[in-house]
Protein backbone atom coordinates (compact mmCIF):
# COMPACT_ATOMS: atom_id res chain seq x y z
CA UNK A 1 0.00 0.00 0.00
CA UNK A 2 1.71 3.17 -0.89
CA UNK A 3 1.45 6.21 1.72
CA UNK A 4 0.42 9.61 0.36
CA UNK A 5 3.26 12.32 1.80
CA UNK A 6 2.46 15.88 1.99
CA UNK A 7 5.61 17.81 0.69
CA UNK A 8 3.96 21.00 0.01
CA UNK A 9 4.63 24.17 2.36
CA UNK A 10 2.52 25.79 4.16
CA UNK A 11 2.55 29.01 2.86
CA UNK A 12 2.35 27.34 -0.29
CA UNK A 13 -1.27 25.35 0.74
CA UNK A 14 -2.12 29.02 1.94
CA UNK A 15 -1.60 30.54 -1.14
CA UNK A 16 -2.92 28.40 -3.24
CA UNK A 17 -6.21 29.23 -1.80
CA UNK A 18 -6.20 32.66 -2.04
CA UNK A 19 -5.23 31.95 -5.81
CA UNK A 20 -8.04 29.76 -6.36
CA UNK A 21 -10.64 31.42 -5.06
CA UNK A 22 -9.84 34.88 -5.63
CA UNK A 23 -9.18 37.24 -8.83
CA UNK A 24 -6.94 39.28 -7.17
CA UNK A 25 -3.45 38.95 -8.78
CA UNK A 26 -1.74 36.86 -6.02
CA UNK A 27 -0.10 34.85 -8.68
CA UNK A 28 2.02 37.71 -9.86
CA UNK A 29 3.48 37.50 -6.23
CA UNK A 30 4.11 33.78 -5.95
CA UNK A 31 3.31 30.65 -7.70
CA UNK A 32 2.55 27.42 -5.77
CA UNK A 33 3.57 23.76 -6.63
CA UNK A 34 0.57 22.22 -8.24
CA UNK A 35 -0.32 19.73 -5.45
CA UNK A 36 -1.08 22.90 -3.20
CA UNK A 37 -4.54 22.96 -5.04
CA UNK A 38 -5.57 19.88 -3.68
CA UNK A 39 -5.87 21.25 -0.29
CA UNK A 40 -7.35 25.03 -1.03
CA UNK A 41 -10.14 24.31 0.85
CA UNK A 42 -8.52 23.28 4.52
CA UNK A 43 -7.45 27.80 3.75
CA UNK A 44 -10.94 28.97 2.31
CA UNK A 45 -12.29 30.42 5.69
CA UNK A 46 -8.95 32.46 5.62
CA UNK A 47 -9.94 33.36 2.18
CA UNK A 48 -13.40 34.48 3.82
CA UNK A 49 -11.21 36.64 6.30
CA UNK A 50 -10.21 38.70 3.33
CA UNK A 51 -13.38 39.04 1.35
CA UNK A 52 -15.59 39.09 4.62
CA UNK A 53 -13.88 41.74 6.05
CA UNK A 54 -13.27 44.19 2.34
CA UNK A 55 -17.61 43.54 1.69
CA UNK A 56 -17.82 44.54 5.95
CA UNK A 57 -15.75 47.84 5.28
CA UNK A 58 -17.43 48.83 2.35
CA UNK A 59 -20.95 48.57 4.12
CA UNK A 60 -19.66 50.40 6.94
CA UNK A 61 -17.29 53.42 5.63
CA UNK A 62 -19.53 54.03 2.36
CA UNK A 63 -22.08 54.99 4.31
CA UNK A 64 -20.16 58.29 4.97
CA UNK A 65 -20.05 58.44 1.04
CA UNK A 66 -23.18 56.92 -0.60
CA UNK A 67 -26.83 56.25 0.61
CA UNK A 68 -27.31 52.97 2.22
CA UNK A 69 -28.79 51.18 -0.33
CA UNK A 70 -26.26 52.11 -2.97
CA UNK A 71 -23.44 50.85 -0.49
CA UNK A 72 -25.41 47.54 -0.01
CA UNK A 73 -24.90 47.11 -3.57
CA UNK A 74 -21.08 48.33 -3.69
CA UNK A 75 -20.13 45.86 -0.83
CA UNK A 76 -22.17 43.04 -2.99
CA UNK A 77 -20.21 44.03 -6.09
CA UNK A 78 -16.89 44.12 -3.63
CA UNK A 79 -16.99 40.52 -3.08
CA UNK A 80 -18.44 39.58 -6.93
CA UNK A 81 -15.25 40.88 -8.31
CA UNK A 82 -12.58 39.43 -5.95
CA UNK A 83 -13.94 35.78 -6.48
CA UNK A 84 -14.97 36.48 -9.77
CA UNK A 85 -18.61 35.43 -9.33
CA UNK A 86 -16.91 31.99 -8.47
CA UNK A 87 -20.35 30.99 -6.12
CA UNK A 88 -22.48 32.45 -7.66
CA UNK A 89 -21.63 30.86 -10.52
CA UNK A 90 -21.95 26.98 -8.32
CA UNK A 91 -25.39 28.28 -7.09
CA UNK A 92 -26.69 28.94 -10.44
CA UNK A 93 -24.93 25.89 -11.83
CA UNK A 94 -26.39 23.47 -8.82
CA UNK A 95 -29.99 24.80 -8.84
CA UNK A 96 -30.06 24.16 -12.62
CA UNK A 97 -29.04 20.83 -12.03
CA UNK A 98 -31.25 19.83 -9.62
CA UNK A 99 -33.72 21.45 -10.91
CA UNK A 100 -33.76 20.18 -14.03
CA UNK A 101 -31.99 16.91 -13.97
CA UNK A 102 -34.58 14.81 -12.65
CA UNK A 103 -33.17 11.90 -10.70
CA UNK A 104 -30.59 10.70 -13.38
CA UNK A 105 -27.26 11.57 -11.35
CA UNK A 106 -25.34 11.74 -14.72
CA UNK A 107 -27.64 14.36 -16.64
CA UNK A 108 -27.73 16.51 -12.91
CA UNK A 109 -23.94 16.43 -13.27
CA UNK A 110 -23.98 17.10 -17.18
CA UNK A 111 -26.34 20.34 -16.34
CA UNK A 112 -24.22 21.32 -13.49
CA UNK A 113 -21.27 20.93 -16.15
CA UNK A 114 -22.73 23.19 -19.02
CA UNK A 115 -21.83 26.60 -18.97
CA UNK A 116 -24.56 28.19 -20.05
CA UNK A 117 -27.77 28.90 -17.30
CA UNK A 118 -31.08 27.95 -17.37
CA UNK A 119 -34.34 29.58 -16.10
CA UNK A 120 -33.53 27.75 -12.52
CA UNK A 121 -30.03 29.44 -11.94
CA UNK A 122 -31.68 32.77 -13.50
CA UNK A 123 -34.38 32.64 -10.74
CA UNK A 124 -31.90 31.24 -7.58
CA UNK A 125 -29.84 34.14 -8.65
CA UNK A 126 -32.25 37.25 -8.56
CA UNK A 127 -33.94 35.61 -5.23
CA UNK A 128 -30.19 34.85 -3.46
CA UNK A 129 -29.53 38.88 -4.70
CA UNK A 130 -32.66 40.09 -3.03
CA UNK A 131 -32.81 38.04 0.36
CA UNK A 132 -29.26 39.18 0.73
CA UNK A 133 -30.05 42.89 0.16
CA UNK A 134 -33.13 43.14 2.08
CA UNK A 135 -31.25 41.28 5.24
CA UNK A 136 -28.08 43.74 5.25
CA UNK A 137 -30.87 46.78 4.70
CA UNK A 138 -32.49 45.10 7.75
CA UNK A 139 -29.50 46.35 9.94
CA UNK A 140 -27.78 48.98 10.61
CA UNK A 141 -24.23 49.14 8.73
CA UNK A 142 -22.02 48.22 12.10
CA UNK A 143 -24.25 45.48 12.59
CA UNK A 144 -24.52 44.56 9.24
CA UNK A 145 -20.41 45.08 8.88
CA UNK A 146 -19.43 43.16 11.96
CA UNK A 147 -22.43 39.76 11.10
CA UNK A 148 -20.85 39.65 7.37
CA UNK A 149 -17.29 39.75 8.70
CA UNK A 150 -18.18 36.87 11.06
CA UNK A 151 -20.85 34.91 8.53
CA UNK A 152 -18.40 34.53 5.12
CA UNK A 153 -15.65 32.25 6.93
CA UNK A 154 -18.21 30.78 9.07
CA UNK A 155 -20.07 29.72 6.25
CA UNK A 156 -17.35 28.23 4.65
CA UNK A 157 -15.86 26.05 7.29
CA UNK A 158 -19.28 24.22 7.49
CA UNK A 159 -19.70 23.90 3.54
CA UNK A 160 -15.84 22.64 3.94
CA UNK A 161 -17.23 19.37 5.65
CA UNK A 162 -18.84 18.09 2.53
CA UNK A 163 -15.50 17.45 1.37
CA UNK A 164 -14.92 15.12 4.06
CA UNK A 165 -18.65 13.47 4.51
CA UNK A 166 -18.41 12.15 0.39
CA UNK A 167 -16.46 11.39 -2.18
CA UNK A 168 -15.81 13.31 -5.16
CA UNK A 169 -19.13 13.08 -7.55
CA UNK A 170 -16.38 13.22 -10.79
CA UNK A 171 -12.16 12.01 -11.30
CA UNK A 172 -9.47 14.73 -11.80
CA UNK A 173 -9.92 14.33 -15.28
CA UNK A 174 -13.88 15.60 -15.45
CA UNK A 175 -13.60 17.86 -12.92
CA UNK A 176 -13.92 21.87 -14.08
CA UNK A 177 -10.98 23.09 -12.62
CA UNK A 178 -8.74 19.55 -13.05
CA UNK A 179 -8.50 19.66 -9.37
CA UNK A 180 -9.79 16.84 -6.77
CA UNK A 181 -9.58 18.01 -3.09
CA UNK A 182 -8.21 16.04 -0.65
CA UNK A 183 -9.49 15.06 2.68
CA UNK A 184 -7.84 17.12 5.62
CA UNK A 185 -6.37 15.41 8.21
CA UNK A 186 -7.01 16.31 12.19
CA UNK A 187 -4.67 18.64 11.95
CA UNK A 188 -5.99 20.77 8.88
CA UNK A 189 -9.56 20.30 10.22
CA UNK A 190 -8.14 21.98 13.73
CA UNK A 191 -7.07 24.69 11.86
CA UNK A 192 -10.37 24.97 9.61
CA UNK A 193 -12.11 25.32 13.05
CA UNK A 194 -10.18 28.34 14.42
CA UNK A 195 -10.35 30.18 10.82
CA UNK A 196 -14.09 29.71 10.57
CA UNK A 197 -14.85 30.14 14.22
CA UNK A 198 -12.48 32.91 15.52
CA UNK A 199 -14.82 35.75 13.49
CA UNK A 200 -17.97 34.08 14.80
CA UNK A 201 -16.86 33.84 18.27
CA UNK A 202 -15.81 37.79 18.10
CA UNK A 203 -19.25 38.23 16.43
CA UNK A 204 -20.63 36.73 19.16
CA UNK A 205 -18.64 38.30 21.95
CA UNK A 206 -19.45 41.52 20.74
CA UNK A 207 -23.06 41.12 20.82
CA UNK A 208 -23.68 40.02 24.28
CA UNK A 209 -27.05 39.44 25.53
CA UNK A 210 -28.19 40.76 22.15
CA UNK A 211 -28.71 37.40 20.41
CA UNK A 212 -29.22 33.67 21.20
CA UNK A 213 -25.78 32.19 20.40
CA UNK A 214 -27.15 28.66 19.66
CA UNK A 215 -29.33 29.49 17.50
CA UNK A 216 -26.51 30.98 15.10
CA UNK A 217 -24.28 28.34 15.60
CA UNK A 218 -26.51 25.33 15.17
CA UNK A 219 -29.31 26.47 12.35
CA UNK A 220 -26.18 26.89 9.85
CA UNK A 221 -24.92 23.69 10.60
CA UNK A 222 -28.69 21.71 10.39
CA UNK A 223 -28.73 23.41 6.88
CA UNK A 224 -25.93 22.59 5.70
CA UNK A 225 -26.79 18.85 6.82
CA UNK A 226 -29.99 19.05 4.75
CA UNK A 227 -28.40 20.29 1.88
CA UNK A 228 -25.47 17.55 2.39
CA UNK A 229 -28.47 14.86 2.42
CA UNK A 230 -30.14 16.17 -0.67
CA UNK A 231 -26.50 15.96 -2.46
CA UNK A 232 -25.48 12.67 -1.13
CA UNK A 233 -29.38 11.55 -2.21
CA UNK A 234 -29.02 12.93 -5.98
CA UNK A 235 -25.38 12.74 -6.58
CA UNK A 236 -23.76 10.15 -4.02
CA UNK A 237 -20.86 12.80 -4.15
CA UNK A 238 -19.88 16.57 -4.08
CA UNK A 239 -18.62 18.47 -7.03
CA UNK A 240 -17.11 22.15 -6.54
CA UNK A 241 -20.74 23.53 -7.78
CA UNK A 242 -22.14 21.95 -4.69
CA UNK A 243 -19.26 23.31 -2.54
CA UNK A 244 -20.06 27.12 -3.71
CA UNK A 245 -24.01 26.84 -3.78
CA UNK A 246 -24.06 25.46 -0.17
CA UNK A 247 -21.07 28.05 1.10
CA UNK A 248 -23.84 31.12 0.15
CA UNK A 249 -26.90 29.41 1.29
CA UNK A 250 -25.45 28.60 4.32
CA UNK A 251 -23.99 31.53 4.26
CA UNK A 252 -27.79 33.33 3.66
CA UNK A 253 -29.09 30.74 6.41
CA UNK A 254 -27.24 32.58 9.38
CA UNK A 255 -27.62 36.02 8.07
CA UNK A 256 -31.01 35.17 8.32
CA UNK A 257 -30.53 33.80 11.81
CA UNK A 258 -28.84 36.52 13.01
CA UNK A 259 -31.97 38.78 11.97
CA UNK A 260 -34.48 37.34 13.58
CA UNK A 261 -32.12 36.80 16.78
CA UNK A 262 -31.33 40.56 16.92
CA UNK A 263 -34.85 41.70 16.08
Amino acid sequence: MQISIDTTKWYDRIWAAFIFFTRLPFWRLHQPDKEAYKTVVEHWPLVGWLTGCSMAAVLYFGTYVFPYDVTIVLAILTRLLMTGALHEDGLADFIDGFGGGGSNRQRVLDIMKDSHIGTYGVLSLILYFLLLFCILHSLSPFDAALLVAATDPYAKMLTAQLIQMMPYARNEETAKNLTVYRKFDIKAGISLAVQGLMPMALYLYYMNARLDWQLLVFIPAVAMYFLYLLIWRRLHGYTGDCCGAVFLLVELVTLLTALIAVR
